[in-house]
């Protein structure tokens, strides 16, 4: 009985607000107007950025969350 309750509390309590997609430890990458990007270095930002949309459903950002 000890372990069942020891067991209990150590689990999160109530639902997760979004489902565990694996993303929460990454974020869209979003180059300030000032930078200066090579062509590679720009090809692996939407490369990130794309595979994110459709593995994260990402969108794109409107002013208030940019």
């Amino acid at each position: 009985m000890l372990l069942l309750i020891a067991l209990l509390a150590s689990c999160k309590a109530g639902p997760a607000t979004e489902p565990n997609n694996g993303c929460e430890w990454v974020k869209p990458i979003y180059p300030s107007k000032d930078d200066s990007l090579t062509d590679g270095t720009a090809r692996q930002i939407l490369d990130h950025d794309e595979t994110g949309k459709q593995i994260c459903g990402w969108s794109k950002p409107t002013k208030e969350t940019k």
